[in-house]
């Protein structure tokens, strides 16, 4: 099993171009289904979870094509559903990967039939699809579960009024997929407004689909009788970015995130900001420099647009050396604390008080051997391990495998010392 070697110590510069964003390539990568003629998706980043929604949707029929690489190794991927002859997304896949839920909704409102395992993904906290479930059953759908399996059928879909009781980001994607080829006008009430979220609307809008709202909590859906082939470009990667930023504000130094745009990150921009890092937005990317140690922040994770719960071990890694004391508060998963103990290892001095963290900044951290123990968890020990004294492991990088591409061949071309140590992805 692989594991990342640190040798800290090392300030970061240079240049990152930012991949494109795993979040909102699952979703597209599922609203081929939706048509039987072609989608071409350019920009889609070469990760684990890919490459499971791949074979998912390559062993329901689907063909799922690689269509060449781009010069920074991103993949255009055509995808074409005209021969897909197996509705079930099973257990052995599903649950490795919580996004592959996002199937149901492509799957019922085309053929009006789905059978999908209960998803599993990273150990971080309860992430029910009871509203995916809602939602589908307002629209007509008759769903049961039985031996870990949501069993959907249904007629043709029709449009309703649904408010969920939480915001839930695969929710409204499930959900706006099924509402484009339902009869008649849906409303998602109290929808998710992430970036992703209007990344596959857009994508959909070019497949024919009539959606209004996008990126507001009220989203307006007009059924139509199908969807046609379309050529789309996935986002970049807000998390990804967000991450290297993290790691220069950690480590000092200068780095340019190319390609990200900066209005779809401005939570976590403003915090870096809050906490010493200097941030020049260009139409092209970010750059952070760092020239001094960091100051603590305060952040409380909330959907979109506050402070995302995919930055917070981030920005812990960052409160772990910084001067003063910072709060941590997360409010999305109950379980995503499980990194802290990891850091201590480290010498991070953090405490843990129900949903919140207290991390008091030490000057120095120490390399050790850690392990991950999921996908964010995964970036804050890199970081952390960047600043320590001396040589950090970090066992279990699959995790990182699932959301970063690359990630140690990019931290080493800014100057960082990241060697994988295994037999390879």
């Amino acid at each position: 099993m692989d594991r990342f070697q640190i040798q800290g110590g090392n300030a970061l510069r240079g240049t990152v171009r930012i991949s494109g964003a795993k979040n909102a390539a699952l979703p597209i990568l599922c609203a081929g289904l939706l048509s039987k003629e072609p989608l071409v998706v350019h920009n889609v980043p070469p990760l684990r979870d890919v490459a499971t929604m791949r074979r998912l949707l390559e062993g329901m029929g689907m063909a799922c094509e690689r269509h060449g690489q781009s010069l920074d190794g991103q993949d255009t991927l055509a995808l074409r559903a005209d021969k897909v002859d197996n509705l079930e997304a099973p257990y052995e896949l599903v649950k490795t990967m919580r996004a592959s839920v996002l199937v149901l909704g492509p799957m019922l409102a085309r053929f009006g039939e789905a059978t999908v395992s209960l998803p599993g993904g990273c150990a971080i906290g309860q992430r029910p699809v009871d509203q995916h479930i809602k939602g589908l059953q307002a629209m007509g759908a008759q769903i049961e579960i039985d031996h870990g399996y949501i069993r959907a059928r249904s007629g043709r879909l029709k449009g309703a009024r649904i408010t969920t009781d939480m915001v839930t980001v695969t929710g409204t994607e499930n959900l706006m997929m099924a509402a484009c080829l339902a009869q008649g006008t849906t409303v998602l009430e109290n929808a998710a407004c992430e970036p992703e979220v209007v990344d596959l609307a857009n994508c959909l809008v070019a497949m024919g689909a009539r959606i209004q709202g996008a990126g507001t909590d009220r989203i307006v859906i007009e059924g139509v009788e199908s969807l046609h082939g379309a050529d789309y470009t996935v986002m970049p990667d807000r998390i990804e970015a967000g991450t290297f930023l993290c790691a220069v504000a950690a480590t000092g130094g200068e780095v340019f995130a190319q390609g990200v745009r900066a209005d779809q990150m401005r939570a976590t921009l403003d915090k870096l900001q809050e906490g010493g890092l200097q941030i020049e937005e260009t139409a092209e990317g970010i750059w952070g420099r760092a020239d001094r140690r960091p100051k603590a922040v305060n952040v409380r994770t909330a959907p979109y647009p506050v402070f995302a719960t995919d930055m917070q071990a981030q920005i812990m890694a960052v409160n772990s050396i910084a001067q003063g004391t910072g709060l941590v508060v997360e409010t999305i998963f109950e379980n995503r604390f499980m990194h802290v103990q990891e850091m201590r290892r480290l010498g991070a001095q953090i405490e843990i008080d129900g949903h919140t963290a207290v991390v008091k900044g030490v000057e120095r951290l120490t390399g050790a051997r850690v392990m991950a123990t999921d996908l964010r968890a995964s970036a804050g020990l890199v970081i952390a391990g960047l600043v320590a004294d001396g040589v950090t492991d970090i066992d279990r990088i699959y995790h990182l495998d699932r959301g970063y591409d690359r990630m140690e061949e990019k931290l080493c071309s800014l100057g960082a010392q990241v060697t994988r140590v295994g037999g390879g992805k």
